[in-house]
């Protein structure tokens, strides 16, 4: 991620001032990952990643402003992982972040073709239009 990162920054359509890096699933747990490293990204946003914790202090290198869109019902990350990830989040009370958690959507909730209930994904127009304009919002602010 940080390669990819390092790499996009130097496309002449990019301006390295203001940046963002967005994930959907395994690339929402990424960015998450890339905002760990102190990259400098100016945002990260993660729909349905998965939420992982680092080792003790690493949350404090993020300097990136974080959003994550995340589904209530989502077993991929479920409420123990998601309670952890706010714990080591809080740990770091300079990195400015926000979750939201969308009601009875599981993960995959972005995907129209996601129709696998019974392993937990299943698309949610509902979470995918909000999750969608909260990206906007968020992007809108931190990068205007």
């Amino acid at each position: 991620m940080t390669a990819a990162f390092a790499r996009m920054r130097q496309e002449l359509s990019v301006d390295p001032e203001r940046t963002a890096a967005i994930g959907y699933c395994f690339g929402g747990s990424s960015v998450l990952e890339l905002a760990r490293t102190g990259a400098d990204v100016d945002a990260v946003v993660s729909f349905h990643g998965g939420l992982l914790t680092g080792p003790a202090g690493e949350a404090a290198r993020i300097t990136a402003k974080v959003l994550v869109l995340h589904g209530a019902a989502d077993p991929v990350a479920p409420d123990d992982d998601l309670l952890a990830f706010e714990d080591d989040l809080r740990t770091a009370p300079a990195v400015d972040w926000q979750l939201v958690s969308y009601a009875n959507a599981m993960h995959a909730f972005t995907l129209p073709d996601a129709d696998a209930p019974e392993q937990g994904a299943l698309f949610d127009a509902r979470a995918e239009r909000r999750s969608w304009a909260a990206m906007k919002a968020f992007l809108a602010e931190v990068l205007e």
